[in-house]
């Protein structure tokens, strides 16, 4: 069994390209996630190669190193609890992170800091803003609801947030309705 672990992943539309394309080879796999494939066998050189091919045809890339797999997982456990987990739990940020990665979080922090040349704190808030971008474009959420769903304190924070980010008000965004979202890749 082996684990490869995949940039760039961040939707269920991710997990199932990837899924398809490893149909495609012929490769038999065990468990499929954001970021993560687990294969029943090792690849071969050559199988290895091909996969990393295709996948940086598609956007993807293979992960080698330790700390840029660790980055890529802060990234989709954040990108989960943002964007595919209706958020009833009010963990804190670095609690959730430490139990899933089992490191200690001024270690993430660091890291990802170096790495990213951004703190987990911003890129959170910037995943964050970019659902609220997308809620309000769906219009089917008032903005004390959409607060509510991503665990904002109060309207007025989210607001403030909102604005230091985008420059805009919710309401002046969900008014002018352009397209303001990036790709979740992009954030």
């Amino acid at each position: 069994m082996t684990t490869l672990f995949i940039k760039n992943m961040v939707c269920n539309r991710c997990i199932m390209v990837v899924q398809n394309e490893l149909d495609k080879l012929r490769l038999d796999v065990k468990n499929i996630k954001l970021g993560e494939v687990t294969l029943d066998k090792e690849l071969t050189d050559e199988q290895k190669k091909n996969f990393d091919a295709v996948l940086t045809s598609l956007g993807f890339e293979l992960i080698d190193d330790k700390k840029s797999r660790i980055i890529e997982k802060i990234k989709n456990i954040i990108i989960e609890l943002v964007h595919h987990q209706d958020n009833d739990t009010k963990n804190n940020l670095s609690d959730v992170l430490i139990s899933k990665l089992h490191h200690d979080y001024n270690y993430l922090s660091n890291l990802f800091s170096e790495i990213e040349g951004t703190t987990i704190e911003k890129y959170f808030i910037a995943q964050k803003i970019e659902k609220v971008k997308e809620l309000l474009v769906y219009d089917e959420l008032s903005l004390s609801e959409i607060a509510l769903r991503l665990n904002y304190s109060s309207v007025a924070y989210l607001s403030n947030q909102f604005k230091k980010v985008t420059g805009l008000t919710p309401s002046y965004f969900k008014q002018i309705r352009e397209d303001k979202r990036k790709p979740l890749d992009k954030v």
